[in-house]
């Protein structure tokens, strides 16, 4: 026993004396374009916290006109405040948004096309991980629902501005454990075989898909779109979990504060000359690797298909 609390105790020492190096190899790379977005319009899904408030910061920094479309429309108004206040942009606006609600969805886009003529960036960033079994308001399982469908549905509706705003960007945030994941047809809502993490990791593929689709049917509109892997980074999504909230204060110096898991999404969202980029799969501000899954044409085509019967709405 005194030999492994020995072993512990130097490990952690280690880990103490060596953190500043190893959080400086861990964050990953950084944004490092100068656009300014004076006139922009950007919204963002779930950016009342984590990741997507500190991506909602950045681009209230540089002078962008920013949605936080969020559920709890309480923290997202003190999110707004926070970055108001810190940025001296007053144009940070919250908007109610719950993605396990197509009504909600509709009601939301209804409201922001009435509001606004313009719309630049979409940065769909809201997911949920790890959930135990449930449905969304519209019988959809909780991750597919959120993660891929809501989504798939924001951007439909909204697809028209960002068209007429022209050069436009869609960023979706997926993750590398797309790796792991797979499109099951046959079992889509998980009512077969269910398993939290995993049903997590197909949500993820299929983010990756639907950028892949979408960039396909986006030629020559000007908007382009992009997947985005974050980073390990800590914040709330790990919620659901226990030991991962253990483990994430455990190892911090190996995972990324919420400011630097913002910097793909930056990335991918300001900086030139990425037009010809448009659907690829981004990681520490670069392009990276995809599954052999996620490069499947016909999964990605099919996986479209279904999504809109699901939702029953026809993609022009």
């Amino acid at each position: 026993m005194l030999v492994i609390l020995g072993l512990l105790t130097s490990f952690f020492s280690l880990l103490y004396v060596t953190g500043p190096s190893i959080r400086k190899f861990f964050a990953g790379g950084v944004c490092k374009t100068n656009t300014q977005l004076p006139g922009k319009v950007v919204v963002i899904t779930g950016a009342n916290t984590g990741i997507g408030k500190e991506t909602a910061r950045e681009l209230a920094r540089r002078g962008a006109r920013v949605y936080i479309a969020c559920r709890d429309v309480l923290k997202g108004e003190s999110a707004a405040s926070d970055i108001r206040a810190d940025t001296k942009n007053s144009q940070v606006l919250v908007r109610k948004l719950d993605l396990s609600d197509t009504k909600s969805i509709r009601a939301f886009a209804e409201g922001f096309l009435a509001e606004e003529k313009q719309l630049h960036i979409l940065i769909n960033n809201a997911g949920v991980m790890l959930c135990p079994y449930s449905k969304t308001a519209d019988g959809f399982e909780t991750h597919l629902g959120v993660n891929h469908l809501g989504h798939f549905l924001l951007t439909h509706l909204l697809l028209g501005r960002l068209k007429e705003s022209a050069p436009a960007r869609v960023v979706n945030l997926s993750s590398v454990v797309h790796h792991v994941g797979k499109i099951r047809f046959h079992d889509l809502q998980g009512e077969k075989r269910y398993c939290s993490g995993l049903a997590y990791c197909h949500s993820k593929l299929a983010n990756v898909l639907f950028t892949r689709e979408l960039a396909k049917r986006l030629q020559g509109t000007g908007v382009t779109t992009y997947a985005v892997h974050p980073g390990i980074v800590s914040s709330e999504l790990v919620r659901h979990s226990f030991l991962l909230c253990l483990f994430w204060r455990l190892f911090s110096p190996f995972v990324k504060t919420t400011r630097e898991g913002a910097q793909t999404s930056l990335h991918c969202a300001l900086a030139e000359g990425l037009e010809p980029l448009s659907g690829k799969y981004f990681s520490d501000c670069k392009r990276t690797w995809v599954s052999p899954r996620a490069r499947n044409n016909k999964t990605a085509e099919r996986l479209w298909n279904v999504s809109c019967e699901l939702l029953g709405i026809q993609w022009e």
